[in-house]
């Protein structure tokens, strides 16, 4: 993705910041991610730095950000994440500056991984620090819904393009939208490259998709990303069952999420843009893994 540059927003929204952090020596935009818009780290006279993300307010993702701009006012202190520190809309540019989290890579979820212990540590803590929800947050059924319609294109397409199509409609079927419903503060897209990681510390960033739902829901969607890092289905449910939640997670409920993140990683790896598809359809394999061992477990 070519992103724009800090040095390509407005002259306006460079002073706004500038305001707020001080003057800006060097910017080094972020290779990583897929979200559009600014994606910068900022090094500061003073010797600090930020993170600043800016998009127009005009962008098909402009909702995306101002949902993470709520996020970031809301979050507990206590959440393992970066504060935000300053956010605004500046010439028709929304802003929003992070702590930036100095010295991180992003989290190894591979079997064997030292950072496993700390994520699932993390995940443990999220679930008791945003639970209840606060006020305001998006009910997590608006994800879902962008999931359940590239689902259906799917599986209502010819039938040879979809040979598995039974796997997934049992599944669709059986899935009922009140199980998601939930007081609990979901990040919903807890994946690598989402989770930070300094001396077996970790820091969840990037809440544009943060919703309000049930506790169990982040776990169900971390799953096939484990299952897509090298694990074992039943492995990656071994490892889940050290979540307060997962223990008493819907299976039926489970299971279609599992078919609906299937299928929209199936239809991205299809119709997506071309430099995502290989990823995706590496996804959609995994997703499948683990929703073939949740219908037969």
């Amino acid at each position: 993705m070519i992103r724009p540059t800090w040095e390509e927003l407005p002259s306006d929204v460079a002073d706004a910041v500038q305001a707020q952090c001080g003057p800006v020596l060097k910017a080094d935009s972020a290779t990583a991610g897929i979200m559009p818009g600014v994606a910068a780290r900022l090094d500061l006279e003073d010797g600090g730095t930020v993170f600043v993300k800016a998009i127009t307010d005009g962008h098909e993702a402009a909702a995306l950000h101002l949902r993470e701009r709520w996020a970031g006012w809301n979050l507990p202190s206590e959440a393992p994440a970066p504060r935000m520190l300053w956010a605004d809309t500046v010439a028709g540019w929304h802003v929003m500056v992070w702590q930036h989290v100095d010295g991180a890579r992003h989290a190894d979820l591979s079997p064997g991984s030292l950072d496993l212990p700390a994520v699932l540590d993390a995940m443990v803590l999220l679930e008791a620090v945003l639970t209840p929800c606060p006020s305001g947050a998006t009910p997590v059924g608006s994800n879902v819904a962008s999931l359940l319609v590239k689902a259906r294109r799917l599986l209502g397409g010819p039938v040879g393009d979809l040979p598995d199509r039974g796997l997934y409609e049992v599944a669709i079927e059986r899935l009922d939208l009140s199980d998601l419903r939930g007081d609990t503060l979901l990040h919903y897209d807890l994946s690598a490259g989402n989770l930070l990681v300094t001396d077996q510390q970790v820091s969840v960033v990037d809440w544009s998709f943060a919703a309000r739902g049930a506790r169990w829901l982040e776990a169900a969607l971390f799953a096939p990303r484990l299952v897509e890092a090298g694990h074992r289905p039943g492995d990656v449910d071994e490892l889940l069952s050290t979540l307060p939640a997962w223990r008493s997670a819907p299976r039926d409920a489970v299971t279609g999420m599992a078919a609906a993140w299937t299928l929209f990683r199936r239809y991205k790896a299809r119709y997506g843009p071309q430099e995502v598809r290989r990823a995706r359809a590496r996804a959609a394999q995994a997703g499948r893994a683990w929703l073939t061992y949740q219908q037969t477990n």
